[in-house]
């Protein structure tokens, strides 16, 4: 078995985790003193996000110095304590490393800018006139995807921020450099790597406006991609180590070969396209119910199409780019606590190695902030002015942010009742949503019946059963409108998850006599010949034990 498929991963937003030094910003010693709450969860990787030197216009995503910590998140004296610390509670830690762009306040960017050409090659930068861009592209925070240098009478690319300058992966310096900060962060003792946007590193040959789209279809898995991923993982002898990449508008055929362990590439991908079910018209700022029937057949492609080429997926719901699923998918009002649970079981034991995102595991909803100045995020408080720039009102733009901003994924942990949620004693950088002192680790773990319990619960369930850590997956009930079943297989066992994605009750037919209930999120249910009656946003996990357990 791969060294990873028995694992789970939690993932830190760092600058709202924990606040250690009371300055409203989460920092590594906050996490160093949360490490206990990790190792009871049962947690095996904590991913983190970007700590490096930045001017934090992407909060953190757009790097300046790889090599160095920025002063506001602590010190390299924290880090290797953290390292050390995780060690000893038998978890490993995971980086972010950025590598489709820098920070223009990057060393090399700023070479660049003084004119030196052997910079100018580390960047996409394009001659011509100022009232002519190279290509009609758009970013993806808002607007042209290209900035112009007046008195270098050239363009650089910037797929996202204007401060977030791609870098030319073509040129062999650049990768180069990229393979000394990974081997820089492995010799410290990181366990792993998560890679940001990293299917989108290999530009084309030739630049040409898109007729029909936003320019994505350019440069979304390149035509050197796996061969430049193939090219890091090898030069850097990663190969053994956890790795994931996050990959935009991406394809499955494309995530098999990351994935696939005989290309060598990556571990995991993680794959947007479930995320995307309530965007009407494929737009992330239109609003629309999900459509859970898509959400399924997605779950379906991905899962069956990943199990026949031996592709691995990385399952997940929420994280620092999304709003909370809870508030997405589920109920964060009457059945909050059911709603929750259920959406744990029904993307944790697919085939995958599951995610949790801070926060996640105690059913943190949505911010639902009411006024624009509430919002730190670069993309919700571009589209804000887009939207109203299209003639939507104040109270429609905010709506919107609601239900799509970053931000409802970036609000403070909430620790306790206590002001601020317990992240911190100072105004912490954004506002703690108002459902803190229901919504809290300190409330839940007296709780047996909490969603932080069932997650520990869950957690256990999934490393004790071969069919949940190597075994494969066949979907139940496909064509079903409220229910996503499947069963988890290996040597004879099996385990079948049945989750009613729905606020009504449903009446399943088959006869589950010869199966022995293992968790749920309502009270213990009775399996007989007469069926199932799944309740709102029910969950059921039932075992069928042919042989014994592995």
């Amino acid at each position: 078995m791969e060294y990873f498929k028995d694992k789970v991963v939690y993932q830190i937003y760092l600058k709202s985790f924990k606040d250690s030094n009371q300055d409203g910003i989460g920092d590594l010693r906050g996490i160093i003193e949360k490490l206990d709450y990790l190792e009871v969860l049962g947690v095996d990787y904590l991913w983190i996000t970007p700590f490096f030197v930045s001017p934090q216009n992407d909060n953190g995503y757009d790097i300046a110095d790889y090599l160095n910590i920025d002063p506001r998140f602590g010190t390299m004296e924290d880090l290797d304590e953290l390292i050390a610390e995780t060690d000893k509670r038998g978890m490993g830690l995971m980086l972010d490393m950025v590598f489709n762009h820098t920070s223009t306040h990057h060393a090399w960017f700023q070479r660049a800018l003084a004119g030196d050409s052997e910079y100018m090659d580390y960047y996409i930068f394009k001659d011509g006139r100022s009232d002519r861009l190279p290509t009609n592209w758009e970013s993806k925070f808002g607007g042209p995807a290209w900035k112009y240098a007046g008195h270098l009478k050239k363009w650089y690319l910037h797929l996202f921020h204007v401060e977030q300058a791609d870098l030319n992966w073509d040129n062999p310096k650049v990768r180069e450099e990229l393979k000394k900060i990974i081997r820089f962060w492995k010799e410290k003792g990181v366990r792993g790597f998560r890679f940001d946007v990293v299917n989108l590193i290999s530009k084309p040959e030739v630049f040409a406006d898109d007729n029909c789209g936003d320019g994505r279809r350019f440069y979304t898995d390149g035509h050197r991609v796996h061969e430049y991923l193939k090219e890091l993982v090898r030069d850097t002898g990663i190969e053994e180590m956890i790795t994931v990449g996050e990959m935009s508008s991406t394809t499955v055929e494309n995530c098999i070969r990351y994935s696939n362990p005989e290309e060598q590439e990556l571990s995991m991908c993680f794959n947007f396209h479930h995320l995307k079910v309530d965007y009407r018209n494929g737009d992330k700022w239109e609003l629309m119910k999900p459509d859970l029937m898509a959400l399924k057949k997605l779950y379906i492609k991905w899962q069956i199409e990943m199990q026949e080429h031996n592709g691995w997926n990385a399952l997940f719901l929420c994280n620092h780019d999304q709003p909370r699923a809870i508030s997405r998918f589920g109920n964060d009002g009457e059945y909050w606590k059911e709603s929750a649970k259920m959406l744990a079981v029904s993307i944790f034991l697919q085939r995958g190695t599951p995610y949790i995102y801070q926060g996640e595991e105690l059913g943190m909803t949505n911010a639902y902030f009411s006024d624009i100045e509430q919002y730190r995020d670069v993309e919700s408080r571009n589209y804000y002015k887009i939207l109203l720039e299209k003639g939507k009102s104040k109270a429609e733009a905010i709506q919107t942010l609601a239900a799509r901003s970053r931000d409802n994924g970036r609000t403070p942990m909430q620790w306790n009742e206590e002001m601020f949620a317990g992240f911190s004693k100072h105004m912490p950088w954004i506002p703690v949503p108002d459902n803190y002192q229901k919504i809290n680790a300190m409330e839940e773990e007296k709780d047996p019946d909490s969603i932080l319990n069932f997650y520990k619960q869950l957690i256990q369930f999934r490393k004790s059963r071969k069919a949940l850590r190597e075994g494969n997956i066949a979907f139940l009930y496909e064509e079903h409108p409220d229910v996503l079943g499947y069963v988890r297989y290996c040597d004879g066992n099996e385990i079948i998850v049945l989750c009613n994605l729905r606020k009504k009750c449903v009446e399943l037919k088959e006869a589950f006599e010869h199966c022995k209930y293992v968790l749920g999120n309502y009270e213990k249910v009775e399996i007989g010949v007469e069926g199932l009656r799944l309740r709102e946003y029910e969950c059921v996990v039932l075992e069928k034990r042919i042989g014994a357990i592995h």
